[in-house]
Formats: C-alpha cells, structure tokens, sequence
C-alpha cells in the first residue's frame, strides 16, 4: 500500500472574465456519451447562488439533466469571509460528499465542530444537520457532490465521517507499481453506501491500459496535472481545472503523459440494482 500524497495542491476556479481579445475556439464539447468542461469555462458569467448561502457562490458543473448527468449533482463552491451557511441543504433524500480544495472552512454536523482545509472530506448522510461557515480572512472553495440516496430496507444509512486525504493510503492497482493508485473514503464492499467519491492518482506515464466500459456514470474533475484521456472514441487533452462527465458505458481509459502526477476526484454510483419497472423509478 503506497501513501497518500504528503502535500497536496489542488486547482480551484477564481472566476473572472476574460477581455475582448481572447479567441472563442476551446476545448469544451458536449455529447450524448460524455461532456468536457475546461477550466477556462468557469466565468463570473456563469456562477449561480443558493438560498439561505450568505457571501456564497457556485460553478455548477453536473446536475440530473436529460441527456446528462442521471443520478448526481457536482458544485464547485465559493464561501468568501465570513460566509455560508446554517441551512445548507433543503433535500432530506440528499446525501453528500464535501471535498476542500483550497481556504479552509468549519463544518458543523450535529453539533460537532470540525475544520476542514484543503484536502478535507466530509461524507453527509441523508438528514443529517450540518452547516458550514468560513471564519477565515481568506475565501474557500470545495466541491459538493450531492446524490438522491437509494435507501434498501434491512440495510442500514452510513454514519457521517469527516477526514483528509492525506490520511487515506492510496491502493495500487495490480500489476502497475504504484503508476496507477486510488485512494477510497469508504470500503468498496460497503453496500450501505450507493456512491463512492474517490481520488485518482497516475505518475507520469502511468495508464489505463485497456477501454473501461461499465455500468457506473462518472464525473471526474482534474485536481491536478494533465493528461489525454479516452471518452467514447475521442482522446481528448485535460488539465488541472477541466471536469468531465461519462455516462454509464462510456468508454473510457488515460495516459498521463507528466511532467507530473495527474489526480482527479472521481464519482460513481455503485452497490444498488438497475431499476426495471415504474415503481422504482
């Protein structure tokens, strides 16, 4: 088992808007098997805000959407001084998954304080009270996965945890000495949970070898480094900064071409059936 990175960077958007001299031409492109968002897509223009958030606002980058993502939403959210919020989530069904990647905030669940800077991960269960407020000088930002939870009778909601990445050793996969590793939050054969939000790490020139192709939607946002990677038959370039969306069977595979580590946080829906017939829907 390798550990987890020491000290990790991570890229976070600032906004902005770019002037009048700036070509059109990007790398941005949505399709009926995968979408890319770069990063030079997350403008001023196109933040969003949320009631009972104060001095708070946010990328959305994946939300349930015919044709688009079908079982999770994906924020990247802005909580300047001072900020946040004590009524954060307004769905009793939503559970979520809060991930800093850069300033440093107070998550509160049930009434236990916790501070979170970057690289803190915090998992929220459906109906869990929890708020958070940015008591620092500096602004914060984090990724806030949100996912209906998919209850199963005689199976029981996982507890609410609150951790760092850099306390989570990343698992090599076989047969790659350590090129290719994933740091999990959870334990995969956990069936309590029905998502998992994972980070992804390759050392230069580590690969997916072969075309995965498999039941699992994905959303994949690029923590660091760059990369080419297979969506559907297009290999596309990534950065520190793109998101990317997959639906389920998307082809997909990577070559991390350096100079340095490439890393993304990546999202799955797993451990529940397909839903066969309008009752379950």
């Amino acid at each position: 088992m390798a550990s987890g990175p020491a000290a990790p960077r991570y890229y976070a958007p600032h906004g902005g808007h770019p002037d009048q001299s700036q070509l059109t031409t990007d790398r941005a492109v949505f399709t009926e098997a995968y979408a890319v968002l770069p990063r030079g897509t997350m403008r001023d223009i196109v933040t969003s805000y949320l009631p009972f958030w104060e001095d708070t606002r946010l990328w959305v980058i994946a939300r349930p959407l015919s044709g688009f993502a079908e079982t999770f939403s994906q924020y990247i959210v802005e909580v300047s001084p001072g900020g946040g919020s004590d009524r954060p989530e307004l769905d009793p069904e939503a559970e979520a998954v809060l991930f800093v990647v850069e300033g440093d905030v107070a998550l509160t669940i049930e009434g236990e304080r916790h501070e979170m800077g970057p690289g803190g991960y915090a998992y929220l269960p459906p109906g869990c009270q929890w708020t958070l407020r940015n008591d620092g000088a500096d602004a914060a930002r984090f990724h806030w996965i949100r996912k209906a939870y998919e209850r199963v009778d005689g199976i029981d909601v996982p507890e609410a945890f609150v951790t760092n990445e850099t306390e989570v050793p990343a698992a090599e996969m076989p047969g790659t000495e350590g090129r290719w590793a994933t740091q999990r939050f959870v334990d995969p054969a956990d069936v309590r949970h029905d998502m998992h939000v994972t980070i992804v790490n390759f050392e230069p020139g580590g690969v997916i070898p072969f075309p995965e192709t498999h039941v699992m939607e994905h959303g994949l946002y690029v923590l660091e480094g760059k990369a080419v990677y297979l969506l559907n038959q297009d290999w596309v370039e990534v950065q520190a900064g793109d998101f990317m969306w997959l639906r389920a069977f998307c082809p997909q595979a990577c070559y991390a071409g350096g100079p340095g580590r490439f890393r993304y946080l990546l999202y799955k829906d797993v451990n529940r059936h397909a839903k066969l017939s309008r009752q379950f829907l």
